[in-house]
């Protein structure tokens, strides 16, 4: 039996880069040997191991041949016999098909050291083809890697792979999954412009595809184009290091202005009525987490009005911060403001430009949720005033509170 260390572990050590997993493939050994040393089963699908002392992932060496469409159409061999070369051959890129022996020793049968220092991201083998995940996993490395470039060959590759419809049986669990960790990377628009490159994100992502080409007021937006914006924005998000609800909801914010009636462009008005719809689809098709599609909507919804809101009188603000139940979801509320300074800032020129209205707003927030509502509401019921009549009350006291400001 020997153990070798394996993949994203080795990649990243070579780079100087933390890391953080480490995961391990074993030659020579058939599940019996395994449990005979200690070893705890976990795997499903095929032989996967936790190690009895630092509980790390131990597989067994194997093969997989491709069986049906989709990412779970594969059938897997593991076996004693085979052999390290062979395992590493199933993986997608060069750079993550590199192991490492105890002795230090890399081993590297597909070039994954030259394609580090190149800074390629290429694939193994035409095996990649037959996994559609591969293309999602590329474009987050190139998300990750924002330096390294799609090899000519593994793009056409891609290209191909779109085209014969192995995108389309990906499942909405996967894509999520892929989509949300290229969002939390280094500069989350490479992932974007790759997943474009290839044909892939007009199959999973067509409302956000037509945004490319799309006219803005160069006034407002002199990067001009809608996709373009909306890549400025989710690489500022990176770049604050917003939470994954925030950069979601940037993502999402402006897709309605891909619907714009070519007779209405460059100007865009009310797009943020259809920005929410087509953000509610895309968080259905995708099965987006709550907190995630709730930002979504409310961002593509009040966008523009927080932008406005400057010159919004106390009443004004009030009504927005009603529309965003601010007060019963006060840090919802403060990543809706997060997300619109990001939109805002997310546009060539304006990158370090003061953004006040989100200070502003989380000042009036703070406001009123300092007010004691319970002394507000016993005040009215002293007076006689019942229901609506308290309601009331409390209304006028939460707009003294910001006239007062």
């Amino acid at each position: 039996m020997q153990t070798y260390l394996v993949g994203g572990a080795v990649r990243d050590a070579l780079l100087g880069r933390p890391v953080s997993d480490r995961d391990w493939v074993v030659i020579g050994a058939d599940p019996a040997a395994m449990l005979a040393a200690g070893f705890m089963p976990v795997g499903q699908d095929f032989p996967v191991f936790l190690h009895p002392v630092t509980h790390e992932e131990y597989a067994l060496a194997r093969t997989e041949r491709k069986t049906a469409p989709g990412y779970h159409g594969f059938t897997f061999h593991a076996a004693a016999d085979v052999t390290l070369e062979q395992d590493l051959a199933r993986r997608d890129l060069s750079i993550n098909a590199m192991a490492q022996a105890a002795d230090g020793q890399v081993i590297d049968p597909y070039g994954g050291q030259r394609d580090l220092a190149d800074k390629v991201l290429r694939h193994v083998s035409p095996a990649f083809a037959e996994d559609p995940v591969r293309i999602l996993r590329l474009a987050r490395f190139a998300a990750r890697f924002n330096d390294f470039t799609v090899a000519p060959e593994t793009l056409a590759l891609m290209r191909r792979m779109v085209d014969a419809g192995e995108v389309d049986a990906l499942v909405a669990e996967r894509v999520w999954q892929e989509v949300a960790r290229g969002l939390m990377e280094a500069r989350p628009s490479r992932m974007f412009e790759v997943l474009r490159s290839c044909g892939a994100l007009a199959r999973l992502c067509p409302e956000l595809d037509r945004l490319f080409g799309v006219p803005q007021p160069p006034a407002h937006h002199p990067e001009i184009d809608t996709g373009r914006h909306v890549m400025l924005v989710l690489d500022h998000c990176a770049q604050d290091l917003a939470p994954l609800a925030v950069r979601y909801a940037c993502l999402c914010h402006d897709l309605g202005k891909g619907l714009t009636a070519p007779e209405l462009l460059p100007r865009h008005i009310g797009h943020e009525g259809s920005s929410a719809r087509l953000a509610r689809t895309l968080s259905e098709r995708w099965r987006v987490p709550n907190d995630c599609r709730e930002l979504a909507d409310l961002v593509a919804r009040e966008h523009t009005h927080v932008h406005q809101s400057e010159g919004f009188s106390a009443e004004a603000r009030l009504r927005l911060m009603e529309r965003c139940d601010a007060w019963r979801r006060p840090e919802r509320f403060l990543q809706m403001l997060w997300a619109c300074e990001c939109d805002a800032r997310g546009r060539l020129g304006f990158e370090d430009r003061a953004y006040p209205q989100r200070a502003r707003l989380q000042a009036d927030l703070q406001r009123l949720l300092a007010l004691d509502l319970g002394a507000v509401s016993a005040s009215a019921m002293a007076e006689g005033k019942t229901g609506p009549a308290i309601g009331r009350a409390v209304q006028q006291a939460r707009l003294e509170a910001l006239l007062s400001a």
